[in-house]
């Protein structure tokens, strides 16, 4: 896989690429529609966030690549990579209990915290890392 070098975009399967973690220099795009909704992304290698009307979806430091986003209400399923371990924070639904797997590893339960926020961290190899976040 590589870096999106449009910033975000929409997959013909329904979901959503984005990030460039080997910009130098931070790059962002707003207002980016898609499936009815308004989206923002900023990138470059020390952090990518997502924004989804103006609400937090994702963040990464440092910087990422994620392809094939698709969230849903009970799950949120990608493939992220980048060059270092990064530290991902994802925005759930508050105080509830999640199942995290990555790239199959089941690491274990995980619950938000009042904001809904879950961070988890992510070790890169050659390949992309799936991660699979299920609430219980």
């Amino acid at each position: 896989m590589a870096v999106i070098s449009e910033l975000i975009r929409s997959e013909s399967d329904g979901t959503l690429s984005f990030g460039d973690y080997t910009l130098d220099q931070k790059s962002k795009l707003s207002g980016y529609e898609f499936q009815g909704d308004s989206y923002k992304v900023k990138t470059f290698k020390e952090i990518t966030k997502l924004e989804k009307n103006e609400s937090f979806i994702y963040e990464s430091v440092p910087g990422t690549a994620v392809h094939h986003m698709k969230a849903t209400g009970e799950s949120v399923e990608f493939l992220v990579e980048g060059v270092e371990q990064a530290q991902v924070t994802l925005e759930l639904e508050a105080e509830t209990e999640y199942e995290v797997l990555i790239d199959d590893i089941h690491i274990g339960s995980m619950k938000t915290n009042l904001g809904g926020k879950l961070v988890l961290s992510v070790e890169f190899n050659a390949e992309p890392q799936k991660v699979v976040v299920k609430k219980r």
